[in-house]
This record gives C-alpha cells, structure tokens and sequence, in this order.
C-alpha cells in the first residue's frame, strides 16, 4: 500500500505549513519578548521615578534619624507606590519598614549592594519569594503561577552629595506577569487557528498546485496500458501550461512514431512476403515437375535469383534505415568534389540509361568541394538518378543540375516522367511509399530509396523537397552547406 504522504500534495502542504508555522513561532516569540521588554521598562521608570522622589524626603529623616519623620515616610511613599517600602542607612540596616516587621536587619541584596557598594543611584531586579534567587528577563516571560515573584527597586538618599541610605521598593509582579501569560495564551489560541486555517488553506491551495500534475500521472498511467491518445488538458497559465502543452506535443510525437512503426512492420512485412510468395511457387514449380523443359527451368531459377537480389536490396536498405533511426551511423568526413560524385552516380547508371536509350544532362556550374561523407554522398546523388531513371519513359531526358548558392551546395534532379499527383507529394520521403505500387515493384524499387536519401541529408545539416505537376516531370531539389575546408 503506497504512503499518501510521498505524495507532492502532501509534501507541498507540508512545507507550507512549517512554513507559516516557524514565520508564525517566529514572529510571536519576537512580539512576546518586545511586548515583556517594554512592559518591564515601563514598570521599572514608575518604580525609579516615585523611589527617587521619596528617597528625596527621606534624605533629612535621616541625616538627623528622625525615627518618626522616616516611619511617616516610608508609610507614605508605601501607600502611593502600592507596595512595601524599606529605608536602609549606609550598613544596609533597615531603619524603617511600612510593614513594621524588619527592623534591625542586613539586607544583602544586590540592588541594595549596587549603590551602596558601586556607587549606582537606582537599580532593578526581580526575585522568587521562595528562593530568593534572582530572574532574568527571559525567566520572568517564563513566570510560573505556583512561584511568587516579587520586584526589588532601589533608590540612593543623598545628603551633601554622599550616599547616606537606600529606599528599596518591594512590590509582586504577579498581575504583570498574569498579563503576560494572557497574551502567550491568546496568542497559542490564534496560533492553533492560524495553524488549522493554514492546513486547510494548505490542502486547498495543494491540490489545485497538484491537480494537472496528478492528471498528467493518469494520463502516463493510460499511455503506458497502450492508449497513446490520451492527451492533458491545458488549462491555467505559466509553467503549468506549459508543462501540460510540452506533454501533449511528446505524446503526439509518440503516437505518430508508433503509427509510424506499425505501417513500416505492416510495409516491410508486404515486401517481403510478395517475393518469397513468388519465389515459393517458381520453387514448388521445379519440384513437383521434374521433367520441366530445361529453358524454362533456366528461366524460373533466374527468376528466383532476381527476387533473392531483390529480397538482398530490402533487406540492405532496412538495415541502413535502422542504423541512422539509431543514431549509431557516424559521419566520416572528408573533402570531396560534389560534382565528381554526380558524374561518378551518371557512369554507373549509363548501362541502364543506354538500355532504354535516355539521356543524363549535366549542367554542372561549380565542383561544390566539401566536407562531407562521401559515401552517403554517393547513395544520396545515386538514388536520386536511378528514381529519376526507372520514372522516364524510353529515349526520355534527365537533367541533372548543381550550383553554389551562397553558402550551399544545390543539387537539383529532374526528369520528364509522369510526374507525382500533388496529393502524393507529401509521402514521398516516407517508406516504402510508392505513387504507382506496381510500376515500382516492376522497376525493382524497394520503396526505401528516397527515405534513405532524406535522412542522409538531414544528417549532413541539409534538406531536401519535391517538385511536380502531372504529365510535367519531377524534381528533386538537395541543399548541403558548404562546410569550410
């Protein structure tokens, strides 16, 4: 069973949402710890401003120790500051206390130790009632309720420019610190709803991201059962569109090839069943009449011999076709005259041209060297003219022209034959094609000459097209660049 959860769907709404989740995380412990700063801050001003104005009053109490003056005080600046008040002389000894009950004792705390020790003239710290120990700003963000934290603010009293005594402040926190878990605890409630308006929105926005991806899968899953006419549907815009436009145009490829390989298996297999049907009957022939006349057996074996050629012929041209189709077929380059190549195909074909008493015309304006292969030179140019051959009729002409246009060799082959319909012209390059089957297998043709004339060129960077009218002849026109030597 195949995880769900492998899938781009999953992955993608996955990263999404750790996506919002740490910027989120993130941006909330950011605001918590701003919003514990700037509380505090505000917190510790108060507290420094009220000490600092009591400290002040406090000063002359006791300078003279006046025990009453600094027990009204300390009463006092108590009530106003909302918390207790102790006043310490120089030896940290409490002298007066607005809970009356620490008289007579050494605090050793450090905000107390900081002015009277270092010389500061106020200080700030935040203790555990049950401990003592003091907390960092992080720690109290961390405020646990079964703990009490209390704020210790000091103040120096001053007299004739000496520090002569500290007011100390000692106030809870607890409502700052419940404040605090207020707002984490809103914010983990909004962050769970983010969170879930996230993975919804996740799924949401996933799915559609993923939809013509999950359809292109259906489809490659028909195409590999064998419906190669499946197609995407492109819809949307950007990369999408174009992934689904890519897709349809490999799977169109796909199709055709396929087409295209069942009609060459149908063609191949048609061409060569027919000559090794006629040959099974001129063999079975012989067989079974064994007192057949021996000019006639003659010509039954000669006949046999011409299909076996021919079946040679097929088969050659099959094995040259699949050779370039499997890209296995290296150009050897060498320099060679083009026009060289056309006179040599014309010596060759002069036995069969003076046979049907036809004429070969060259009009050859350039010698067109080049870098190219000169043997598929040679089976391009000699295809080409033994085509325009077999189509001519008896004391016909073919003209064979080659110029140098620009940077192009251009070879051009005409002959004053019947001509192709304009419907057929289009097919002419595809294998075993034929406008006219039974004159082509008359003529011995395979069916294969022009296909393997078109890839050739095609390898040596070139093309070649077809010219004709009916009743007017035919002409094939190549174009190969003139590589530099």
């Amino acid at each position: 069973m195949s995880n769900p959860f492998a899938s781009v769907r999953w992955k993608v709404m996955l990263a999404f949402f750790l996506i919002i989740g740490l910027s989120f995380l993130m941006m909330a412990g950011t605001l918590m710890n701003m919003l514990g700063e700037y509380l505090f801050s505000q917190r510790i001003q108060a507290d420094r401003a009220g000490l600092e104005k009591w400290a002040v009053q406090a000063a002359g109490y006791l300078t003279f120790s006046d025990a009453a003056g600094l027990d009204d005080t300390v009463r006092r600046a108590g009530s106003e500051l909302g918390g207790r008040i102790l006043l310490l002389d120089a030896q940290g000894k409490v002298q007066a206390d607005s809970f009356q009950t620490a008289q007579g004792r050494r605090l050793d705390y450090p905000e107390v130790a900081s002015i009277l020790v270092s010389g500061e003239t106020a200080d700030y710290g935040v203790h555990s009632l049950k401990t003592g120990e003091a907390a960092t700003g992080d720690r109290m963000l961390r405020f646990a309720g079964a703990d009490e934290w209390v704020s210790y603010s000091t103040a120096g009293i001053v007299s004739s420019s000496h520090v002569v005594g500290v007011l100390m402040l000692v106030s809870s926190v607890r409502g700052l610190m419940q404040g605090l878990t207020t707002v984490q605890t809103q914010m983990t409630i909004l962050f769970v709803a983010v969170a879930v308006a996230a993975v919804g929105l996740g799924m949401i926005f996933s799915s559609v991201l993923t939809r013509p991806i999950t359809e292109m899968t259906k489809v490659i899953l028909r195409m590999s059962k064998g419906d190669l006419g499946a197609r995407v549907e492109e819809k949307g815009s950007g990369e999408i569109k174009q992934l689904a436009i890519a897709f349809n145009s490999m799977s169109n490829q796909l199709e055709a090839l396929n087409q295209t390989r069942n009609q060459f298996v149908s063609n191949a297999s048609h061409e060569l069943k027919t000559p090794l049907a006629t040959m099974k009957i001129m063999i079975e022939s012989l067989i079974y009449q064994p007192d057949m006349d021996a000019e006639l057996r003659t010509e039954f074996l000669s006949d046999v011999n011409m299909e076996i050629n021919r079946l040679s012929s097929i088969v050659s041209d099959l094995l040259t076709l699949v050779k370039v189709d499997s890209r296995s077929s290296d150009l050897h380059k060498e320099k060679l005259s083009l026009a060289e190549v056309v006179k040599d195909a014309q010596h060759r074909l002069q036995p069969i041209t003076s046979q049907r008493e036809q004429e070969i015309v060259l009009q050859l304006q350039d010698s067109c060297d080049m870098l190219a292969d000169k043997s598929m030179m040679q089976q391009i140019v000699y295809n080409l003219m033994e085509n325009a051959v077999k189509y001519t009729p008896h004391k016909g002409r073919i003209t064979v022209s080659l110029q140098r246009v620009g940077k192009d060799a251009v070879l051009s082959v005409s002959d004053d034959g019947p001509g192709i319909p304009k419907e057929s012209q289009p097919h002419v390059f595809e294998r075993f094609y034929r406008v006219d089957k039974a004159r082509g297998r008359e003529s011995g043709g395979t069916g294969l000459g022009l296909s393997i004339v078109q890839q050739y060129v095609n390898l040596h960077d070139g093309r070649v097209r077809v010219q004709s009218e009916e009743g007017q002849g035919t002409t094939f026109i190549v174009e190969l660049p003139l590589n530099k030597l």
